[in-house]
């Protein structure tokens, strides 16, 4: 059973604020600060600081944030154990491309165990990491950048990041210059997607940002990009698995570039998240598996 003194650190980490706190476990502030002070004293260190009236963590409370993480869930995943009765229940995270272009016959071949029960995720990967960190999710095939050092990670697969456009665009099957792309209206995701950090990437890379294109729009949604790439003209970038089932769309290569970037499953370091990888991952299609 965890200590009550870890789960308010744990909320205290997620919402910097005292009062806040309190209220959301139903506390009183000064209840908060002894659980916090017990903490520090018990290990010896600051946790909390104020800087500028700011609260911030101190690298220990970094470190034992990322050990209380891992000790909730494996409580959260063992009272769940002791109440299956013969189901496996997986609850899982996936960016929009893998989510909607890539996992659907994983998770068709993975739900063919009558005893296997899913609950599906899809978010961009900045919430699916912060949904990890909480324990409210088993693990994330993600797209993009994560950070190593905080999580577990696995390969899932390599996929091509390419631009895309309609049929009849004039880029449509050929090799495109840098300067004759940025003179185009780029669609984008919005913050926090994976696809969007890798463009914004490349594009620093060569010294340059997406203010310099012809013209911006942010669409969440691939499928509302698709149709307005098809009928308004324009460009997007993304994984080749989101573009190559639509007759409609095509693709353009950058020249001088051939970008393969990673779709990994992520997860918090402990013995029952990697369990639950590995039996998804069991159910994964060959035709699909690297």
């Amino acid at each position: 059973m965890i200590d009550v003194r870890i789960e308010t650190f744990l909320t205290l980490c997620r919402l910097m604020n005292y009062r806040k706190t309190a209220e959301e476990l139903n506390m009183t502030q000064p209840a908060v600060t002894q659980h916090i002070h017990y903490l520090e004293n018990y290990y010896g260190c600051r946790l909390f600081i104020y800087d500028r009236k700011s609260l911030k963590m101190t690298d220990e409370a970094e470190l034992l944030k990322k050990y209380a993480e891992n000790i909730s869930y494996q409580e959260k995943k063992l009272k769940t154990a002791l109440s299956e009765k013969g189901c496996r229940q997986l609850s899982i995270g996936a960016t929009k491309t893998v989510g909607e272009y890539v996992i659907a016959e994983h998770i068709g071949s993975f739900l063919k165990e009558d005893n296997n029960r899913i609950c599906v995720n899809i978010d961009n990967t900045e919430n699916l990491l912060r949904a990890l960190s909480r324990g409210t999710i088993d693990f994330a095939v993600i797209e993009g950048f994560f950070d190593r050092s905080h999580f577990a990670s696995r390969l899932y697969r390599r996929e091509p990041f390419v631009g895309i456009c309609g049929k009849s665009h004039p880029f449509s099957g050929r090799e495109i210059t840098l300067e004759e792309v940025m003179k185009e209206h780029i669609f984008v995701r919005e913050e926090g997607s994976g696809t969007r950090e890798i463009l914004e990437q490349l594009l620093a890379e060569e010294n340059r940002s997406l203010s310099e294109f012809k013209k911006i729009s942010v669409i969440s949604s691939f499928g509302l990009t698709s149709k307005l790439l098809c009928e308004n003209g324009g460009i997007a970038f993304a994984y080749r698995a989101a573009g190559e089932n639509d007759p409609k769309l095509g693709s353009f290569k950058l020249a001088g570039r051939d970008i393969v970037r990673e779709f990994n499953y992520v997860y918090l370091d402990t013995p029952f998240s990697q369990n639950d990888v590995e039996y998804f991952d069991s159910f994964r299609p060959e035709k699909s598996a690297e």
